[in-house]
């Protein structure tokens, strides 16, 4: 289900309970796309997110953190200096449209009281927050500008007068009841779902897909009663927020949705279940975003060195002709004087083989007997020295592989501030091409490991690149801590920071290990666990390169929730 106008009400009704009449007391914008409002309401600080990214524009009460730059965008500036202290008095969503009003009163520089409005128009890509005066509409900075040569319909920029969103002329599914549906719908005309959506406002494709499951056959007497008792819940503010998971995709819903198939979890409140659907989506998205370049370099380089390997097992396994090439000379040397001028090919008695068998030679017709022999053995001793140096290039580009394959990997489960870790890493490799630094470079600090609570109240450290990863297992650690990893596949490093643990933590450790690696969609993922002391890093061995012995290997299915409820311990 998308964020639609059922999701967007449930959301609205419950903010309306929670913070209007709060003040505001902290704006931040972590990124282009997304703000973040600390609102203190009823002796408590909430965290309104507000994002209008293309892909998961949304709004709802978060418990996620975010890192904020260092210096605050304009919007994030402008907002800071009229709505900071400012009072949240109103929020308002028009009929099942997905534009929120938040309204707020405030004092401006000389002390007066001011009204300010902040518009959320969530439109997919077309999606914007507007902050504009109250008293006469006139846009203050949105954190997109429209310019007229983007949009004809209307400009939104600072100063222009604001003009709503085009009107689709759709009608309020909650203003319906059982007759005034019928005169709204042909039903000879067909296409049902079409109609529907093209009829009413805030009607996602999932909800319009179980009125038409409920209803069964699309006729006069079932589709009416369907349709009522589909937004039965929407008319009563009676929300069952869940996320249903199936092998095809995940879902959200605020109203039970009965023609969806797979595991269902329910929430408390809507915002908990947004907050599981989108944080990882969201970052996600943000990452490949960022990452896009960076990982396209990561493969290709990748695909440099299977080519590579390809090549040199070729190579290596014409090396292993060597040894034909040394008899061919031998043969030929014995058997000179049977060698005619222009002669292309010697036929001989092979005296190399027990049984005594016939063996052509293949001669160059335009070289003599005694320099086809010459040339046979300076090709027998070309390829014998050829295998060493070919082996030892082997080795290093499947060593090379597993390293980009491991850089991958950590690009797949990186955060976007994992992603400078790597970049960095790659410059410093020499990989890229560092970047001219125009300020003075900052003293480098502590790589920021991710930190886990086990269920018993035991600390889990988490690299999550190979910075981070070095850091945990050579400085962090202590010798009698255990170091996890999975058994020859491209992970993180995970520390149990405890000498006295339970086997629960251990799995719960292994599970760490297991989820933040290449085989996190995998079951029963092999993970090696041993004492710090027995992890040792080989000198001139690449960032986060270890070895190990004295392993014990376990297998774990990485949980996803089992993740997020060890996260929620470190919180707590």
């Amino acid at each position: 289900m998308s964020f639609d106008g059922i999701v967007t009400r449930a959301v609205t009704d419950d903010l309306k309970k929670t913070i209007v009449s709060g003040r505001i007391a902290k704006i931040h914008q972590p990124f282009p796309t997304d703000l973040m409002l600390t609102v203190r309401a009823n002796g408590k600080n909430h965290s309104l997110f507000l994002s209008v990214n293309p892909s998961f524009s949304r709004f709802h009460l978060t418990n996620i953190k975010f890192d904020n730059p260092q210096e605050p965008p304009m919007f994030c500036m402008v907002l800071r200096k009229h709505l900071e202290g400012s009072i949240l008095e109103s929020i308002k969503q028009d009929g099942l449209e997905r534009v929120i009003t938040f309204s707020f009163k405030g004092r401006n520089e000389l002390g007066d009281v001011s009204y300010k409005k902040l518009i959320v128009e969530l439109m997919g890509r077309h999606s914007n927050i507007i902050f504009m005066d109250k008293e006469n509409d006139v846009i203050l900075d949105s954190i997109k500008h429209i310019s007229p040569s983007l949009s004809q319909y209307r400009t939104v920029l600072p100063g222009q007068q604001y003009k709503e969103p085009p009107h689709m002329d759709k009608l309020n599914p909650l203003d319906m009841d059982e007759d005034s549906l019928l005169k709204k719908l042909d039903f000879n005309k067909g296409k049902m779902d079409q109609q529907l959506r093209d009829t009413f406002s805030g009607l996602s494709p999932q909800v319009i897909k179980e009125i038409l499951h409920r209803a069964k056959f699309t006729n006069r007497d079932t589709l009416p009663p369907a349709f009522i008792n589909v937004l039965k819940p929407v008319q009563n503010n009676d929300y069952s927020p869940f996320v249903i998971t199936d092998a095809a995709k995940d879902a959200f819903s605020v109203i039970p949705l009965d023609h969806l198939d797979g595991e269902r979890t329910y929430f408390d409140n809507v915002h908990d279940m947004l907050d599981r659907y989108f944080v990882d989506k969201a970052e996600r998205d943000r990452v490949k975003q960022r990452a896009h370049d960076l990982e396209r370099f990561l493969r290709n380089e990748y695909q440099k060195n299977k080519k590579k390997i390809t090549k040199l097992e070729k190579t290596l396994k014409d090396a292993d002709k060597a040894q034909k090439q040394q008899k061919y000379g031998e043969l030929l040397t014995a058997h000179m004087h049977l060698v005619s001028t222009g002669q292309k090919e010697l036929v001989v008695v092979d005296y190399y083989d027990p049984e005594q068998n016939e063996l052509t030679i293949p001669l160059n017709p335009h070289k003599s007997a005694s320099d086809n022999a010459q040339q046979f053995f300076k090709k027998y001793h070309k390829l014998k020295n050829s295998i060493a140096f070919v082996k030892e290039q082997l080795a290093s580009a499947e060593s090379e592989m597993f390293y980009l394959d491991t850089l991958i990997q950590q690009v797949e489960i990186a955060t976007t501030r994992d992603l400078d870790d790597i970049r960095e890493e790659l410059e410093n490799g020499g990989y890229l091409k560092k970047k001219v630094q125009k300020k003075k470079k900052k003293k480098p600090g502590k790589p920021s490991v991710e930190r886990y609570v086990s269920s018993e109240g035991i600390d889990l450290y988490v690299g999550k690149n190979n910075k981070q990863n070095e850091y945990l297992t050579t400085r962090l650690a202590r010798q009698d801590d255990t170091w996890l990893h999975t058994k020859d596949i491209p992970g993180s490093h995970v520390i149990i920071r405890h000498q006295d643990f339970s086997e629960q933590t251990l799995l719960e450790a292994a599970n760490l290990a297991a989820y933040f690696s290449k085989s996190r969609m995998s079951g029963q993922v092999p993970v090696d666990y041993t004492l710090i002391r027995h992890v040792k890093k080989p000198n001139g061995a690449k960032p986060g390169y270890v070895t190990y012995d004295n392993q014990t290997t376990l297998f774990v299915n990485p949980d996803q929730d089992l993740v997020r409820q060890l996260a929620n311990n470190a919180q707590q």
